[in-house]
């Protein structure tokens, strides 16, 4: 269900206001029926009784019974009026209730009316079945306005604190979660945080542990992977210059001794790919750039033996938090790759996506394209294209792109264009990217 909320915060809020409105609604029902309604019983059976008091037959003459009416009436506050004189005392403005009158009926032996007025003074008007011409207005001062349903305020603020309380509690049980969640995305992208603190619930401490071991095992592989790099780079590289010494010491116009330099440069290059992709400029920092000006200055700076046309159409774009080394090794990458297998013209683009919140840059190139079923496996390490595009370098450019993408919680797509030629397009939310800043520094 789309209304289910997902999250577990969200979950236990809803859980516990659900629960939270069963225990109202039933602690609303139970005082209305004993408490409430009783008390409004009694209040209605005691007006009752003053009206069979009004009636009762007296034996006296007509100006001692005016006398003992007027008394009566100054005592109790109650008030008999016609329906002219009770529309004028404020009849009009109140409220009639059929629970309250057929319960007055019941008790006068006949049909009455119960009509209830709210102002500064509460009254009750009652038309009784013996002068149904007349209106009884009896006063209950110490009753006021907002007494009148003080337990509808009361289960709300009761409620509404209730759910704050569960909204503290559930963020207080989530917490560690959240540190956990943004712990995995760091070493998602390649960074190593300190040991999480293992608290919360038992679950929670129990999944905590297990991260922090995973995490230390995935650091020390990694140091062991970067040390068995730089060892073999270190081995490799001592024989490849003695090969070269001996290849440039050989005739100037032997085709071996060429063919063997052009080699020995293809294994250097091959080795600085495997320590690039080990690597990745882990202790460079964020800092905020334009992306148009690495752009710029990167294209700017292309060798000079590169024979195609590269052409720019940047779009403004907001200052972004990147790491500017990094980014500009994606940019090369792509302009070589763009160089190889393009024919003549190589388009460079940028944008901002505000709706997003993302920036974005394409390089698209007029060569043969890539087949989409070989598109998603060439992020893959050591994995090249079909001949038209492959059979060149060692299968790591895209690989080491798609790590620096995904470190600055980017993403990168491969899309062929349909007048030919392939598009490389890569996307940076700006917010991810400011976290990322906020952490490395």
């Amino acid at each position: 269900m789309k209304l289910f909320p997902k999250s577990a915060f969200a979950r236990t809020v809803a859980l516990l206001a659900l629960i939270l409105l069963i225990n109202q609604v039933v602690s609303y029902v139970m005082v209305s029926n004993y408490v409430v309604k009783p008390s409004i019983e009694q209040i209605n059976e005691l007006v009752a009784k003053h009206i069979r008091t009004m009636f009762i037959p007296r034996q006296h003459s007509p100006e001692t019974e005016r006398e003992l009416i007027e008394r009566y009436r100054e005592e109790t506050g109650i008030e008999i009026f016609n329906d002219l004189e009770a529309r004028e005392n404020g009849l009009t403005n109140s409220t009639y209730y059929g629970y309250l009158s057929d319960d007055m009926s019941n008790m006068l032996d006949g049909e009455a009316i119960v009509r209830v007025s709210q102002g500064n003074e509460f009254f009750i008007w009652v038309k009784p079945p013996k002068a149904p011409d007349f209106w009884i207005r009896v006063p209950l001062e110490s009753m006021q306005k907002g007494q009148f349903s003080p337990l509808i305020m009361y289960l709300l603020l009761i409620g509404v604190s209730s759910v704050l309380g569960g909204m503290l509690f559930a963020n207080w049980l989530n917490r560690p979660l959240k540190a956990l969640e943004e712990s995995a995305r760091k070493v998602g992208r390649g960074e190593f945080p300190e040991q999480l603190q293992e608290k919360g619930a038992s679950e929670v401490m129990a999944v905590t542990r297990a991260f922090n071991h995973m995490s230390k095992g995935i650091r020390e592989l990694e140091n062991d992977r970067n040390l068995l790099m730089a060892g073999v780079s270190h081995d490799l590289r001592t024989p490849l210059t003695r090969i070269r010494l001996a290849a440039e010491m050989m005739p100037e116009d032997d085709t071996l001794a060429q063919g063997i330099v052009e080699d020995i440069d293809d294994m250097n290059d091959i080795i600085d790919q495997f320590i690039d992709y080990v690597r990745l400029d882990q202790q460079e920092k964020s800092s905020r750039e334009s992306l148009n000006e690495l752009i710029e200055q990167t294209v700017a700076n292309v060798p000079d033996s590169w024979e195609k046309n590269f052409e720019l159409a940047l779009g403004n774009l907001p200052l972004v938090w990147l790491r500017p080394l990094s980014m500009k090794r994606v940019i090369v990458n792509l302009l070589e790759n763009a160089e190889r297998y393009g024919k003549q013209n190589v388009l460079v683009s940028s944008g901002y996506n505000k709706k997003q919140k993302s920036v974005w840059f394409s390089v698209s190139d007029d060569g043969p394209g890539i087949p989409e079923e070989q598109q998603a496996k060439l992020f893959q390490p050591f994995m090249q294209g079909d001949k038209a595009r492959g059979g060149v370098g060692s299968g790591l450019g895209l690989a080491i792109i798609k790590r620096i993408v995904d470190r600055h919680d980017g993403c990168i797509t491969l899309k062929n264009r349909p007048e030919g030629g392939l598009c490389v397009r890569i996307e940076l939310p700006l917010q991810a990217v400011s976290k990322v800043t906020k952490q490395a520094d």
